[in-house]
């Protein structure tokens, strides 16, 4: 390809509108351009690293045993309604009604359509096991799209579903995506942890979330470099050895007492000007589910993780309550929340449990109490692991020092069960003439987020840094004169000779500066550079460099 006929609109100054690198530089390589909140065009070097992701993805998926298709965007409501997903799905799906107001939605993922289509055109267990996937676009209408293709509306996603005879064959499916996915992100050059997550709404038994290691990731995941255990941070376990002050402990109860803290709302602020630790604090917070309100307790340098408080509670509406209801249940505002006299279940943390003589807020405004003990002053309802792993904590299995890091979430894969195929009647027949439930997984992989992880692992203060793999191009050859002869004669001859030798090459035959061109070579991330300039070519040389490092590997006699 030649750059002089490629629409590459890069640009100097930072876009306002980006958070994080990759959505900065895929906007100022000219790779991406916005068409409303959460929704992308791709130009030509966008959709040419969304392609060499794609070949990827087929590959190893075809090469795992995967058969592609492609099943239909738009689907009807009744499939949803069925799976009891379209109430459950919330605001996040697009519904709309075609010309005869039948409802419809367009697919955030594709679990209703494959099962049905399953149910009616498989009959026996010699039809299993099988496993169909497709590279589509989907839409997801999030309530704060940001960080470019990281967190679009509409994206690109490869889903695979897998159907099994028994749980022995499902657990083989299983294995055989975990390690396809594996050399799906190896093969695109990512550093990544495969971690064991929640199912969301997605549902079933058991996931793994593939992270790519990135500050800029919006999931925190916690893995141990001592032994394999490695989990999102929503299903972290804390190792139940909480430290504590013995001597404290061994206190007797002293006497509560109000104390004024004025204006005093958060841990912090009231540690402070108590002149006491945080982990002397209990935090009281007051959420609403659909069983009702109750308080739950996590010590003052603890942060609670409501999806562990959500699966402890057992409940599937949990959220924060606001001002009003808190004023309504305690009495004072946020922040002077605290557990004595509550008319609600209290549950509290595993840290909670054997603290004496603490402090909490004192539901009432600018008052907290000291010298709180649980069973003199108030009852617990129950204890759980409700709160977040924090860095000095070990880890469950060996009791080792953990890691915690930020992570891009790329690829999700998913032991499903019959939960579907029990909605849908995805039956067999076995080789006794017994009709049994089909045995599910699903596999999916964000291919804009995958793009982005990749740039956010890899790049520099002047652009990205391309993984060869996935690269828009393997080699730009760079004429710094091109109205000298000479050097365009041999751009061209190395260009042409490239070509015919299968390589993905782009040639800059641009009237620019060579300034111009270096700093645009940079910006789009390029692996090689062949630089040709008439004082090397005097020579006989050319130069070539690597875009990762700047380093001139050689110079070739041409």
């Amino acid at each position: 390809m030649r750059y002089s006929k490629l629409l590459i609109p890069t640009l100097k100054e930072m876009p306002a509108e980006a958070e994080v690198i990759s959505h900065t530089l895929m906007l100022r390589a000219g790779m991406i351009r916005k068409l409303a909140a959460g929704i992308y065009s791709l130009l030509p070097l966008g959709l040419s690293v969304t392609k060499k992701v794609e070949d990827i993805i087929r590959e190893e998926m075809n090469r795992a045993g995967a058969q592609e298709v492609l099943l239909p965007a738009v689907q009807p409501a009744k499939l949803w309604k069925e799976s009891g997903r379209w109430e459950e799905y919330g605001k996040e799906l697009l519904r709309f009604k075609d010309r005869h107001e039948r409802d419809f939605c367009f697919g955030p993922t594709h679990e209703e359509v494959i099962t049905d289509l399953i149910s009616k055109e498989v009959r026996s267990y010699r039809q299993l096991p099988l496993n169909l996937y497709q590279i589509q676009t989907k839409f997801r209408d999030e309530i704060r799209p940001r960080f470019g293709v990281m967190r679009g509306r509409e994206f690109i996603m490869k889903d695979a579903y897998s159907f099994d005879c028994d749980e022995k064959g499902a657990e083989k499916s299983y294995k055989k995506m975990y390690d396809a996915y594996c050399r799906i992100f190896e093969r695109c050059g990512l550093k990544f942890k495969a971690v064991e997550a929640e199912t969301g709404v997605i549902g079933g038994s058991f996931s793994h979330e593939f992270m790519v290691l990135a500050d800029s990731g919006e999931e925190g995941i916690i893995f141990c470099n001592s032994c394999n255990y490695a989990v999102n941070i929503d299903r972290a376990e804390i190792r139940i050895e909480e430290k504590r002050d013995e001597g404290k402990n061994k206190e007797e109860m002293k006497e509560i007492k109000k104390v004024s803290t004025p204006g005093m709302k958060t841990v912090e602020e009231v540690s402070k000007y108590l002149k006491v630790r945080p982990q002397d604090l209990v935090k009281t917070l007051i959420f609403e589910t659909e069983n009702g309100i109750i308080a739950a307790l996590v010590r003052g340098d603890h942060q609670i993780n409501e999806t562990k408080l959500k699966n402890f509670l057992d409940c599937t509406i949990l959220v924060l309550a606001g001002d009003e209801t808190v004023r309504e249940v305690t009495g004072a505002p946020s922040g002077f929340a605290g557990p004595i006299d509550l008319n609600i279940s209290i549950f509290a943390d595993h840290g909670v449990k054997g603290m004496h003589n603490f402090i909490t807020g004192a539901n009432e405004t600018d008052a907290h109490n000291i010298n709180v003990n649980i069973g003199r002053d108030f009852e617990i309802n129950g204890y759980g692991d409700i709160r977040n792993v924090k860095e000095d904590d070990k880890c469950p299995r060996c009791g080792k020092d953990i890691n915690i890091r930020r992570g891009v979430e790329v690829g999700h894969i998913f032991k499903l069960g019959t939960k579907y195929s029990q909605m849908f009647r995805a039956t067999y027949l076995d080789s006794t003439g017994e009709e049994r439930f089909i045995i599910m997984g699903c596999y999916g992989i964000g291919v804009g987020r995958t793009i982005a992880a990749a740039i956010e692992q890899n790049h520099d203060e002047n652009g990205i840094i391309w993984p060869m793999s996935i690269a828009p191009f393997q080699v730009l050859i760079l004429p710094l004169n091109t109205n000298d002869t000479t050097v365009m004669e041999t751009s061209e001859n190395i260009y042409n000779s490239l070509i015919d030798n299968n390589m993905d090459v782009v040639i800059d035959d641009r009237d620019e500066r060579p300034g111009v061109k270096f700093k645009d070579a940079d910006l789009i991330g390029i692996p090689l550079q062949i630089i040709i300039g008439l004082r090397n070519l005097k020579e006989g040389n050319i130069e070539i460099k690597i875009r990762r490092n700047g380093e001139e590997i050689g110079r070739a006699h041409v």
